[in-house]
């Protein structure tokens, strides 16, 4: 009878350090995979404090907390088990899938580049304080994370992609999970900046005090800051999408080109070369994103804007 116990004993031991390793496999996995995204995670943070400019700041966190909502069912309810069946059935259809969302997201940092030099003016600037349509900001902004949540989980995926399935499956679920966290977290505190500073402003301290006025008249600067970031990120990383896409896919020559120059600017400035070559790399990144863009924008205006503009002008005409 104790033989057996002690047996019993050493297999719950044995499984109990196979469960251990498994934890720790899946978190040095994750942790890879996170590593390996840090770029589209910073891209992310950067991009979501511009919608929720101009609300009232009591709805700001709320916003915020939505649009969190909405990542994590992107993410856990649509990308993962996509990218998940893809990678195990059909491979090949990722890289074309991943080259229309950075379409997209050239299209939309092209068209708010157009609306900022192009002459469109919304209705804050003519007059009109007219708060933005909440739905419309959440839905907006879930629908661009839609695209970078599916960049982040696809290159987290190829960093696990030689692992078993079900483990696949957990390091995604926990990179998904961490990443919301992180990214709405820190947007939730550049938002609340401001509030903060207030308080800190009105606190008998004058070193606090102080402070709390620096960090209020900051806030609309790093705001303005964070839209010009957000707006470049989109291009950059859509250009970049397009760019690993098109390599993969065997049309070689644009990322020779832009790999060419970011070898040849690595080696002529020495110890800063490895910085140069990534500023090298996202600028032609860029470029090709605002190119691509660019003409997404024209071919939008001359199709889908037009017929949603001709009823609204036919409209116009009934009534007068």
């Amino acid at each position: 009878m104790s033989g057996g116990l002690v047996a019993l004993l050493d297999d719950v031991a044995v499984l109990a350090r196979a469960a251990a390793a498994s934890v720790d496999d899946i978190g040095v996995g994750a942790a890879r995979a996170s590593v390996k995204a840090a770029g589209v995670v910073v891209d992310d943070a950067a991009v979501t404090p511009q919608y929720v400019r101009g609300l009232a700041a009591k709805r700001e966190l709320p916003i915020i907390r939505r649009i969190a909502f909405g990542s994590l069912r992107n993410k856990l309810l649509i990308i993962l088990p996509a990218v998940l069946l893809l990678s195990q059935f059909l491979p090949v259809l990722l890289t074309p899938i991943l080259m229309l969302g950075g379409t997209y997201l050239c299209y939309e940092g092209a068209e708010k580049v157009w609306a900022k030099f192009g002459g469109h003016h919304d209705a804050a600037a003519s007059g009109e304080a007219a708060l933005p349509d909440e739905d419309t900001v959440v839905s907006g902004a879930v629908r661009t994370d839609f695209i970078l949540s599916a960049e982040i989980m696809v290159i987290s995926l190829n960093e696990v992609v030689d692992e078993p399935f079900v483990s696949r499956a957990v390091i995604l679920t926990v990179v998904a999970i961490g990443i919301t966290v992180l990214v709405y977290g820190v947007v939730g505190l550049i938002v609340k900046m401001d509030d903060a500073g207030l308080r800190l402003a009105e606190s008998p301290g004058k070193g606090l005090a102080a402070f709390g006025r620096g960090l209020v008249k900051a806030m609309p600067r790093l705001l303005t800051a964070l839209t010009v970031v957000g707006t470049a990120a989109m291009l950059w990383v859509g250009g970049h999408i397009l760019l690993l896409g098109t390599d993969d896919l065997g049309l070689t020559f644009l990322y020779d080109v832009v790999h060419g120059l970011e070898e040849a600017a690595k080696e002529a400035t020495g110890a800063l070369g490895s910085v140069v070559g990534w500023l090298v790399n996202t600028l032609g990144s860029a470029l090709l994103g605002l190119v691509v863009g660019a003409a997404a924008v024209v071919v939008m205006n001359l199709t889908l804007h037009r017929r949603k503009a001709r009823p609204e002008h036919a409209a116009s005409e009934t009534k007068a």
